[in-house]
């Protein structure tokens, strides 16, 4: 069974776990233009030498995407492979995304019209935000929990900012823990991986640190709905 087959399809419409999903969706909106709706948009940014970025705080150290032409590698196949497998299951059940639901909705990021009326189920962000957290954890062993709930909340800010409904977003990640068991598993990723750590541990000898952290645990205080 492929990888995009494994996930479930989206819940029909007007059952009871869509309208729990809309209704979960409303209550995101009194995020809207608060700290935490500004995260959720810079982790609207999934292109790996940037979306390393979104990591700084959970690793304690800040990687230098120029300077590590080995882990951006790996996150740039984890990012084609979660969304690949993402687009695969999307095109099992259609299901709009709140945002063109509620086509007056703000998004947290500049969204076209084509783009409103993309699937939602699963979320191709929340699957690539995962698989990234798994990965990193593999490669930084001695962080996994900080890294892994970056991941869930990379995962959870597409929620915030409309783009997807809470189960879109729930097989999402785990699509892209599937995803990145996967990679994990291949013999081409252990060779990688060894030129990666070097990569990060000279990252963290350097000792550089984010000044974005406060602002970052601040966005994180907020409850979300």
């Amino acid at each position: 069974m492929s990888l995009a087959a494994a996930v479930p399809a989206a819940p029909l419409e007007r059952s009871a776990e869509d309208i729990a999903d809309r209704e979960a969706s409303s209550r995101m909106r009194s995020l809207e233009d608060t700290d935490r709706w500004l995260l959720a948009t810079r982790h609207a940014e999934l292109r790996p030498g940037v979306a390393l970025a979104h990591f700084d705080c959970a690793l304690g150290f800040r990687i230098d995407a120029v300077a590590s032409p080995y882990l951006v590698a790996i996150l740039r196949r984890t990012l084609h492979d979660a969304e690949t497998a993402a687009e695969l299951s999307k095109s099992r059940r259609m299901r709009a995304r709140p945002v063109a639901d509620d086509p007056a909705r703000p998004s947290c990021q500049t969204v076209t019209e084509a783009q409103r009326a993309t699937a939602s189920h699963p979320s191709g962000s929340a699957a690539v935000g995962m698989a990234y957290a798994l990965i990193l954890s593999d490669l930084v062993p001695d962080r996994p929990a900080p890294i892994e709930q970056t991941g869930r909340q990379i995962a959870a800010s597409r929620m915030i900012c409309g783009m997807h409904y809470p189960t879109d977003v729930r097989d999402g990640a785990l699509l892209g823990e599937q995803v990145a068991r996967a990679i994990l598993s291949m013999p081409s990723f252990t060779t990688d991986a060894s030129a990666a750590r070097e990569e990060i541990a000279a990252a963290r000898a350097a000792g550089r640190t984010s000044p974005a952290c406060a602002a970052e645990r601040a966005a994180l205080a907020i409850p979300v709905p």
